[in-house]
């Protein structure tokens, strides 16, 4: 893993997910290594190759509090910002720089909310700040029940047994909690469903958007057959009976 310490101009960027004003990102690049990201275009902006592989830098935003300080002390009023939209907050180089955590601490001091997605079990050491925040919710990103496939396809993330225990965690000290099915991978449906129920209060789904970047991947394993939308739609489908009103459209 190669990892650089980058300065930034700007930490607060607008954005285009529906529903989300705000997103702040305290890396560019992530550890997770995940074969489907949809954020490799971030590439472009980094100091590496296009042809370096995603999941083999990470560069680290060092003075990110400084610049989103300032960025606050400017806003006339108050908002909510997603954590994060192209990288993972709590990505493995989060233990060291602990860069997340200092922006949560500011933006709970200026009034603000968080949003929160992520595939990290380290999003738990935070609990203290959350419970300080006016507004948070936090959300795990988990695609499959099938821990073999989580290994395929995100060789850099944490299991899913320790994400779903840090969402048990996190709902039964009271933060609002919900899961990110996305992208849909192979799975049980209906295991999944049955992991993920007691832990969240919402669901969000999405299909498997960037099929290019793991078609070899999926013929190699004998999952042809769900690389086709029609494996996503019927997926969401059962998923939609499964959580009922708790399904976010």
């Amino acid at each position: 893993m190669n990892i650089s310490e980058i300065t930034i101009k700007s930490a607060l960027v607008r954005s285009r997910i529906p529903g989300v004003n705000y997103v702040l990102n305290p890396y560019l690049g992530c550890g997770h290594a995940c074969r489907y990201c949809y954020a490799v275009f971030m590439r472009k902006y980094s100091r590496h190759n296009q042809r370096t592989p995603w999941g083999d830098f990470v560069e680290v935003k060092v003075n990110i509090a400084d610049v989103l300080q300032a960025e606050l002390k400017k806003k006339q009023s108050t908002d909510k910002v997603m954590l994060s939209s192209a990288c993972d907050a709590y990505q493995p180089v989060e233990l060291r720089y602990k860069l997340t955590r200092r922006c949560l601490e500011l933006l709970r001091d200026y009034g603000w909310g968080v949003e929160v997605l992520t595939k990290s079990p380290l999003v738990a050491r935070d609990l203290d700040v959350f419970k300080t925040m006016i507004d948070v919710s936090v959300g795990m990103s988990i695609g499959t029940d099938d821990e073999k496939v989580r290994q395929i396809l995100e060789p850099g993330a944490p299991p899913i047994a320790s994400r779903i225990a840090t969402l048990k965690k996190l709902k039964e000290a009271g933060i609002s909690t919900w899961a990110f099915i996305a992208p849909i991978l192979p799975m049980n449906p209906e295991r999944l469903f049955e992991m993920l129920s007691p832990c969240v209060d919402t669901v969000m789904i999405d299909g498997l958007n960037y099929k290019s970047q793991v078609t070899k991947i999926y013929r190699q394993h004998g999952w042809d057959e769900k690389l086709p939308n029609a494996y996503a739609t019927s997926i969401h489908r059962k998923m939609g009976v499964l959580f009922g009103k708790r399904v976010e459209r």
